[in-house]
């Protein structure tokens, strides 16, 4: 991260090398998104929002952002590695709801006995099916699968363990599954810029779901590494907000 002084009397970014720039320019914008990033995660800032009575844990453009995604590929089959309390399988079981198709697994390997009931009782439980066990056990894998109607349309969020070589695990056990034109999406692989926060590991620094991804898209050309173009956007700012950089691995 660039130390900078924000001079707001100004309306100037200085940065340590001197330079400044518009403090109301996408430049500026992007500098000082990347340290609310860091500062909010430190503060467990996603940890303060619920979906329909179940807490979310995750960054709000986050969620806007993959909805635009989900809403273009319209999947039959909405896979998500990582349970916690639910609330983005009831994310995801909204969006299906509402666009009149598709339906939610979520794999996790541990799913807690207050949690599942919770799920189990909301009121779009029907559009969910809950897999316990290690996302890449074989069996599991094939379980998955197994829920998976030949010739549908498939996306994966992986949202479970974010080791590399776990997250590189999952895009090997789950990529096949990834329709022409949908994605398979590795999350958080903001840890990559977060190592160095209060909360945050030095490893971090090359023990991410970022890295994984990358090195996935190299050995897959039939994977491309691109963030969806925004869906809609009259404003000067081009780059996400976003704790899921380089997620989006998109089947050609």
């Amino acid at each position: 991260m660039t130390r900078c002084i924000v001079d707001e009397t100004r309306a100037r970014l200085v940065l340590e090398d001197g330079r400044e720039l518009d403090l109301y320019s996408p430049e500026a914008f992007s500098l000082l998104s990347r340290l609310w990033l860091k500062v909010s995660w430190t503060l467990k800032h996603p940890y303060t929002f619920t979906w329909l009575g179940r807490p979310l844990i995750q960054h709000p453009e986050d969620v806007l952002r993959v909805q635009e995604t989900i809403h273009e590929v319209a999947p039959d089959v909405i896979v998500e590695t990582g349970v916690a309390h639910g609330g983005s399988l009831v994310f995801y079981a909204t969006l299906c709801k509402v666009m009149g198709r598709g339906r939610v697994v979520g794999v996790d390997v541990e799913i807690r006995a207050h949690n599942r009931r919770a799920i189990e009782a909301h009121v779009l439980a029907p559009l969910i099916t809950l897999v316990e066990g290690d996302s890449t056990a074989p069996a599991v894998v094939e379980r998955v699968s197994s829920l998976v109607r030949a010739g549908e349309r498939v996306l994966v969020i992986l949202d479970s363990n974010h080791s590399r070589d776990h997250v590189a695990r999952e895009l090997e056990a789950y990529a096949p599954l990834v329709s022409k034109g949908s994605y398979i999406v590795a999350t958080d692989g903001s840890m990559e810029f977060l190592h160095d926060v209060p909360r945050g590991r030095a490893e971090w620094a090359w023990d991410n779901p970022r890295a994984a991804a990358v090195e996935f898209a190299k050995r897959h050309p039939e994977f491309l590494l691109e963030e969806p173009p925004f869906a809609f956007n009259e404003s000067a700012i081009q780059e996400r907000v976003t704790h899921w950089p380089d997620a989006y691995l998109r089947r050609r």
